[in-house]
């Protein structure tokens, strides 16, 4: 049976599928379409489809999507009702009363994810130790309950002030919701994310409840379609902690899927990091629309709880810390109001797309340059016809008002969208103090091998991997997940006033209920593993920093050595420790997995290693290619027929399925024995004897 992983992204939806039950290239199946943002399902049938896969042929589905993160940013969502504590009715529009820009007079803040004509209040209080301080206003609760019904509004957050302590007052108001609306879907701050500090669950239990409708109905649309084409098969979601769930859990807990796609390429880079040994690096995908960035230190992606949906929107459920700008092979080239050329944030997108796709786009992108550099296959890998003078004419527009020359101009438009990735990296890296340099550059998406070099050259970093999947990195890292979740509690204690048993029983009770959502998804007895967590901090600071705490029951001795660890974790995190400081415990977090079947070593280099000694080594052809302000006959290889310690000099392009290699001049590539191309600068130019054909004054 397959084991099938779909990314649908904002311009492609990738399809990556391991056989089970095949050994060898036979086994694996790849495809990458365009999406259909009218309708994610149909673009997800079409990679199907792609592929040659029946739905009878699938054992399991793992999905990566951006329904939820699309509809949160356009506010496409059928507006929910917000029910809070009296006086707190505006708190997820006042915020934190930051500024994102400290000296712009004239900044806007975000519209709030739900209006304040649809937000209401009641008389409650509890206390900061959970006692009832002012108990629910029952009739006033009635009175609102029966107002939101006669708006005919269905999905609803309730969020009280102290809820984090005790839910109770939350639960008494979800009853009278429900006698009101009996077939409301409710949101409960303390069961999203029971954690002090209103506003981000606030926030977090808004977007649950504006999400209900909008995942639901998507899931549901496509699990029915694959029903209705033979498939048996579970789906599993992709989640942005970078592990899945089923796609009920997932109707149900929809606030964690904000990352679902590009947590897909941080489990690909926990795959790569375990079969080569590579302990530091920095995992980058290069879509159609965006560019991510995830740093990942011994296999594993560094977890925020800082993520912000837009500024002052604190998401607080823990995921991969990626950092996403609008940079992608759509990326629009425009001119700015003091003349100069600036790339994105704006997308061409799926439809139109680029003005080379020739369905109907007509500005300038970034794909166009490459096109018009010689860099992109005409044929998009034999996807379908790129169409080149309509490439020309879009970077016509801003280079004529620039007085540059077409090529010129397209060669400076890589050059300023590989220095905005390049900070996108610096966000991950020299923003957590650590160095670039040290890292490895993974290159993942159907853009990632063309910009690879360029980008870790202007971040400073030598060593670049680009796996054969890179084109559909996402959809492979899928394939490779374990089922996870993440459970919180509030729990705050001075370590010197700790008592032990407490913190155990605490932990406890997450195991509890992390052992339902388990055995929800699926997950036995014997799969199930737990990796314990304290955010903890100074007493007085504001934030707190991840501490490892042991499994097991838990006593004086132990948390003596877990605040050990802590002054630890913060001279890493932020340079400084102090033991002189009180330390105490805030949250506790506890991670739930569930290990399932995945691809191994063996697999990966039966099915797409490189050949041996008897490959066809040459080059398949040659391509003018534009490099620094000339033209060069470049050879192009297929990396299908590349052996394993083969070297490159560049300039040369090596043509994926998905995606391509370029290759610059000072470039130098070898191959490894599961087909990686490991791409290191030579720190000079060689021309590998190239034969110089024209000049920039030659053409265009």
């Amino acid at each position: 049976m397959l084991r099938v992983g779909i990314d649908v992204g904002g311009t492609f939806t990738d399809l990556f599928a391991w056989d089970e039950e095949v050994k060898g290239p036979a086994s694996v199946r790849t495809a990458k379409v365009l999406s259909t943002p009218g309708d994610p399902v149909i673009g997800f049938m079409n990679a199907l489809s792609k592929a040659g896969i029946k739905p009878s042929e699938i054992g399991t589905i793992i999905h990566g999507t951006t329904i939820g993160t699309n509809a949160l940013i356009e506010r496409k969502y059928p507006e929910p009702a917000l029910i809070t504590t009296s006086g707190f009715r505006d708190t997820i529009e006042i915020g934190r009363q930051r500024r994102k820009n400290l000296y712009d007079p004239y900044q806007i803040k975000p519209r709030p994810l739900i209006n304040r004509s649809r937000r209401f209040t009641v008389t409650e209080k509890l206390g900061s130790d959970g006692s009832t301080v002012k108990p629910l206003d029952r009739e006033e609760a009635r009175k609102v309950a029966e107002h939101i019904a006669s708006q005919g509004i269905k999905n609803i957050a309730i969020a009280f002030v102290n809820s984090y302590v005790s839910g109770s007052h939350e639960q008494e108001m979800r009853e009278i919701i429900l006698k009101a609306i009996p077939d409301a879907r409710v949101a409960l701050s303390s069961e999203t994310r029971p954690k002090i500090r209103e506003l981000g669950r606030f926030v977090t239990t808004a977007i649950r409840a504006a999400l209900f409708p909008v995942v639901s109905d998507y899931f549901t649309r496509l699990e029915e379609r694959l029903r209705e084409t033979g498939s048996k098969a579970p789906i599993f979601i992709v989640k942005s902690n970078g592990g899945m769930m089923r796609s009920n859990t997932a109707k149900e807990r929809p606030e964690e899927l904000i990352e679902s796609g590009p947590a897909g390429g941080v489990a690909a880079g926990a795959f790569l990091s375990n079969l080569l040994n590579i302990k530091d690096m920095i995992v980058t995908d290069v879509g159609g629309t965006s560019f991510e960035a995830a740093l990942m230190e011994n296999g594993r992606g560094l977890v925020t709880d800082e993520y912000e949906l837009e500024w002052e929107m604190p998401i607080i459920t823990p995921m991969l810390d990626i950092r996403s700008i609008g940079a992608g092979g759509g990326s629009i080239a425009w001119i700015d109001k003091g003349g100069s050329l600036r790339v994105g944030p704006q997308s061409a997108g799926a439809d139109p797309g680029p003005a080379c796709y020739g369905r109907g786009g007509t500005l300038p992108t970034v794909t166009d340059a490459n096109l018009v550099l010689g860099r992109l296959n005409q044929t998009l890998s034999g996807k379908f016809k790129l169409d080149y003078d309509a490439a020309v004419n879009a970077i016509r527009t801003v280079a004529d008002p620039l007085g540059l020359s077409v090529l010129d101009c397209a060669e400076g438009i890589i050059e300023i969208v590989c220095e905005n990735m390049a900070g996108a990296i610096r966000m991950v890296s020299t923003d957590r103090g650590r160095d670039p340099r040290d890292q490895t550059l993974i290159a993942f998406g159907g853009a990632g091998g063309l910009h690879a070099y360029k980008v870790a050259e202007a971040a400073g970093i030598s060593k670049i991997l680009v796996p054969p999947f890179a084109g559909v990195a996402c959809a492979f890292g899928a394939t490779t997940m374990d089922v996870r979740h993440d459970l919180e509690a509030t729990f705050y204690a001075p370590v010197e006033d700790l008592d032990s048993t407490e913190l155990t029983n605490a932990f406890t009770k997450l195991e509890h209920d992390c052992r339902e959502l388990l055995r929800n998804d699926g997950i036995l007895p014997n799969q199930i593993t737990f990796e314990r967590n304290a955010l903890m901090r100074y007493i007085g600071q504001s934030y707190e920093v991840a501490t490892p705490v042991p499994n097991g029951d838990l006593d004086d001795s132990i948390v003596a050595d877990v605040a050990a660890a802590f002054h630890r974790e913060h001279k890493r995190e932020y340079g400084v420790s102090s033991e002189d400081f009180p330390v105490a415990f805030v949250t506790l977090r506890l991670t739930g997995y569930g290990q399932v079947a995945k691809p191994d070593a063996s697999d990966l280099e039966a099915a797409l290693g490189a050949g041996d000694e008897n490959s066809i080594t040459s080059a398949k052809n040659q391509r003018k290619v534009y490099f620094g302000g000339q033209h060069y006959t470049v050879d192009v290889f297929d990396p299908a027929h590349l052996s394993a310690g083969q070297e490159i000099q560049g300039p040369a392009i090596i043509e994926q399925p998905d995606s391509e290699i370029v290759l610059p001049i000072n470039a130098k590539a070898q191959v490894d024995q599961y087909g990686n191309i490991i791409i290191t600068n030579q720190g000079k130019a060689v021309a590998n004897g190239k034969t110089l054909v024209s000049t920039k004054e030659e053409v265009l």
